[in-house]
C-alpha cells in the first residue's frame, strides 16, 4: 500500500523516531521486531476499513484527536476499549516487565496506542 499522508494537528505529538515502511510490513521495524497486524486485504474483508480513513484505526484516531467528529466513532472507541483483555492477559501470564513476554500481543498493543512496557 502506498502511504498515505496522515494529517497531524500541531497539538500531537510525534515520536521523531517513528519507522514506517513505504512498500510492505516489516516486523524488524515494530518495537517488538514481530508482526502483529493481518494484512490490509484481511482488514477490508472484515469491513474494518472505511472510506474516509483508507489507513484504518490510526487515521481515524489522529483526526478524532484534531476534532473530527464520524459515524464511525463508537465503533473505533469499543474496539479500542476491548484491547483491555491482552492488557489483563499481559499481567496474569508475564512477570512485571518482562518484554520477552507475549511480544505479539505487546506490540499489538503498541498499534493500539497502549504502550505495554511498564506492565
Amino acid at each position: 500500500m502506498n502511504p498515505v499522508r496522515v494529517e497531524v494537528n500541531d497539538k500531537m505529538q510525534t515520536g521523531k523516531r517513528a519507522k514506517l515502511s513505504r512498500d510492505r510490513a516489516r516486523a524488524s521495524l515494530n518495537y517488538f521486531g514481530v508482526n502483529a497486524s493481518q494484512p490490509l486485504a484481511e482488514w477490508r474483508r472484515k469491513g474494518w476499513i472505511h472510506p474516509e480513513d483508507p489507513r484504518g484505526w490510526f487515521q481515524w484516531y489522529c483526526r478524532y484527536y484534531c476534532g473530527r467528529r464520524s459515524q464511525d466513532d463508537l465503533r473505533q472507541i469499543a474496539r479500542w476499549r476491548a484491547v483491555r483483555r491482552h492488557v489483563a492477559q499481559l499481567k496474569k501470564h508475564c512477570k512485571p516487565r518482562d518484554l520477552n513476554c507475549r511480544r505479539r500481543q505487546r506490540q499489538a498493543l503498541l498499534h493500539w496506542s497502549y504502550d505495554s512496557r511498564q506492565i
